[in-house]
């Protein structure tokens, strides 16, 4: 029997292999297999020379096994970690930690299966006596082969699960170890949706004062975010980290139609050039360290594998423990000193319990690991007097508001708190006098003294500074106002709607049907003209321009032709101006360049635009003209922008200050889940569509079929994914009041 069980198991191994090379052929091991099939265990040979035989055929398989995995391309390791084969979280979870309960329910009774939640521990014997250190697991389950798992796509209340757990990890203030095994989030619009799900998730796990340690597999845009947003990431070396799947590229650049499929030499190609590999994503600082895997991968039978992950994650857990406290150096020597054995990371004890100055000094760390990624990957094409003049600007700026608001408020709160005090005292005897004065006055047959009182007063909650402009002033007509022609709306067989001249249309009814209200698309300069105060738009970092860091193939001239027909370097625009005398900082992501998707140039001006914000004490809005998503072909220069511009948004919000965020056109993925999905206060165009993915993105990863208004923005409203939805006519005004009535004294406008 121990004979047939080798057997089979070489017979595995070599159709592993096979599934491994998909379409490819490798002759060594179509011959070895030829050479398999021919063993005959009923020819009358002894057991001897049969387990010998045996023997001689699993060291050569080895060798070839090694020989393979010398050649493996990018897409190779795809289907590695898509193989029902490949370790999952149970194996980690049994053979790297010492105990675990599992917590959220199990197996298919979960709230989603594919999302797996433990508390667990691992014990430290140093010296004679044995530390147990709790950890909270949280990680995609794919299990090996079970359905109920949905291949580790998970579903928005499976990362409501998992952020709802990692609270609890940092209320009982022990590390968090994540482990990435998902091909990307289930788009799912219903409560709470996806993206906004997935957003909560990066703009908590931003504040989480643990330290955090995550481990990738496969990592698949979004879904992948909503649990890495860690200290140290590490990345076992046959998985891969990508904005999108190869295929999903492939269907990008090839145009493939709905239905069809790309051609497997251009899904080769799209997951060689996005550059999605573990040693490609620590080439470009996405990841920290590469975990050496067994050859072909990590199987449930390397258990020496487990011990090397087991290591690994202790010391990375060690070592964002230690960089943050204040006492460390002889610990931190004996670690880099102790190296050799998986065993002799854990005779030196680390305690995983942060005090509170070592938190903040988490956060802050954590901040500027972030803030460092992905800065190779954007254009700087200012000259050397505009970058001498923008570090002139920051450091005046930073400096006033640190006088301003730091010194002189300190000063001027405590003297406004006396006076304020002393004038409530006086009052006493002021109402005392005035109501003397009033009968007085009364008896005298005189009415107010004469004068009428305005109560207006007690109802105004803010009052700008000036007003330079009415919302019934139009400053910018479309240049689609200039056909002559009728325009017939989508809504007429439905509602009736009668043809509507051009010219009227987009000038007079601000592309608006007056009889159904649908909004036709408009340019982004209509809003820059007629929701903004005339005159009072300052453009800053216009010279960030958009590049090609991965050097995908033919995408550098559809870059340079999108700065052509726009004229725009990017698609972030990034101003200051004045909405009704209000002086705000505002982010305009542009759908007319490249579909307004965000790469690493768009990150890095939403991330300055609010450091100006931040400083100048301004509310911040990010109006959304359309995005339609991460950029592709810049990989994860793209992706890592959802944990980054979120961090600035959070660090933004936690100062003080007002984010609003309004959507207009089409708004999907990554920025709808993360930095445009975390604000408090989301507001829509009528006729705007919103989610976390494309109707057919949806068909294409799930096979259903959605109905038309499936993404609309009453359908948003429904789930409170925004908070209002506004007449296009009406936005400035709505924008004033909001900006008037939102938040409390510590809004930087006020």
């Amino acid at each position: 029997m121990d004979i047939e069980k080798k057997l089979d198991e070489l017979k595995q191994r070599v159709q592993y292999a096979r599934d491994i090379l998909g379409d490819k052929t490798n002759e060594l091991l179509e011959t070895f297999a030829d050479r398999l099939a021919a063993v005959n265990l009923d020819n009358g040979d002894s057991t001897e020379k049969l387990v010998n035989d045996l023997a001689a055929l699993h060291q050569r398989l080895l060798v070839l096994e090694a020989n393979i995995d010398s050649g493996l391309s990018a897409m190779d390791k795809v289907r590695i970690v898509r193989h029902s084969d490949r370790i999952c979280l149970k194996d980690i979870l049994e053979n790297v930690y010492d105990n675990y309960t599992e917590i959220g329910g199990r197996d298919e009774h979960s709230i989603d299966p594919g999302m797996l939640i433990a508390r667990a521990y691992i014990s430290r014997r140093v010296g004679n006596k044995i530390y147990n250190q709790p950890i909270m697991v949280v990680g995609q389950e794919k299990g090996h082969g079970q359905e109920f798992r949905n291949g580790g796509s998970i579903k928005p209340w499976g990362n409501s699960k998992a952020l709802k757990y990692m609270k609890v990890a940092a209320q009982e203030d022990i590390p968090i170890h994540t482990y990435v095994f998902t091909p990307g989030s289930y788009p799912l619009e219903d409560f709470p949706g996806a993206a906004q799900q997935i957003a909560e998730n990066i703009y908590e796990m931003c504040g989480l004062e643990v330290p955090i340690v995550a481990c990738f597999s496969e990592g698949g845009s979004g879904g992948a975010e909503a649990i890495a947003m860690a200290d140290h990431r590490m990345m076992l070396s046959h998985g891969y980290y990508s904005v999108i799947s190869p295929e999903g590229a492939a269907a990008i650049e090839g145009r493939i139609k709905p239905g069809q499929r790309a051609p497997l030499p251009l899904i080769e190609k799209c997951a060689l050039s996005q550059r999605i590999t573990a040693h490609d994503n620590l080439a470009g600082g996405f990841i920290d360290a590469v975990l050496e895997e067994p050859h072909l991968g990590a199987r449930p039978e390397h258990y020496d594998f487990f011990k090397l992950l087991r290591a690994s994650m202790i010391r990375a857990t060690d070592d964002v423990a230690l960089s943050v406290r204040s006492m460390r150096f002889l610990r931190k020597w004996a670690m880099r000193w102790k190296k050799n054995t998986p065993s002799d990371v854990e005779q030196i004890l680390v305690r995983w319990n942060l005090t509170a100055g070592a938190k903040q000094r988490l956060l802050r760390k954590r901040y500027r690991k972030y803030m460092a990624l992905a800065q190779h990957s954007y254009l700087d094409e200012r000259s050397l007097f505009e970058k001498a003049f923008g570090v002139k600007n920051e450091l005046f700026d930073t400096v006033r508001s640190y006088v301003h608001y730091k010194l002189l408020k300190n000063v001027g709160q405590g003297i406004g708190n006396m006076a304020a005090e002393a004038s409530d005292e006086l009052q006493v005897v002021a109402g005392r006098v005035n109501s003397l004065k009033q009968w007085i006055l009364k008896n005298l047959g005189v009415e107010n003294g004469g004068r009428r009182v305005n109560m207006a007063g007690l109802t105004t909650l803010s009052t700008p500074s000036k007003d330079n402009g009415s919302e019934d002033e139009i400053c910018y007509v479309c240049d689609k106002a200039n056909d002559d022609r009728e325009i017939t709306c989508p809504n007429a067989t439905k509602n009736g709607c009668l043809d509507i001249w051009a010219r009227d249309l987009y000038d007079d009814f601000a592309g608006v049907c007056p009889q159904c209200g649908h909004h036709f698309r408009m340019e982004y300069q209509w809003y820059m003209a007629n929701v903004f105060d005339t005159g009072t738009i300052q453009e800053f970092n216009a010279n960030i321009a958009a590049g090609n860091p991965t050097n995908f193939p033919n995408f550098q001239p559809r870059v340079d032709a999108a700065k052509q027909k726009t004229g725009l370097k990017s698609g972030c625009m990034t101003f200051n101006a004045e909405l009704m005398g209000i002086r705000l900082t505002c982010a305009t992501l542009i759908a007319d360049f490249r579909g307004g998707s965000v790469g690493a140039a768009e990150g890095e001006k939403f991330i300055r635009a609010l450091e100006v914000a931040r400083k100048k004490h301004q509310p911040f809005l990010a109006y959304v003209h359309g995005t339609a998503g991460i950029r592709i072909q810049e990989g994860v220069n793209g992706l890592i922008q959802m944990p980054r511009v979120t961090m600035a948004v959070r660090r933004y919000i936690e100062a003080g200050g007002l984010y609003i965020v309004l959507y207009d056109t089409n708004s999907y993925a990554g920025p709808v889940a993360s930095f445009l999905g975390c604000s408090p206060y989301q507001y829509a165009v009528r006729s705007s569509r919103i989610g976390f993915a494309g109707p057919g993105v949806i068909k294409e990863t799930t096979g259903l079929e959605i109905p038309p208004n499936y993404h609309s923005s009453f359908k948003a409203l429904t789930r409170g994914h925004i908070q209002d939805i506004w007449d296009r006519r009406e936005i400035k005004k709505n924008l004033h009041q909001t900006f008037l009535t939102i938040g409390g004294r510590n809004l930087y406008y006020r």
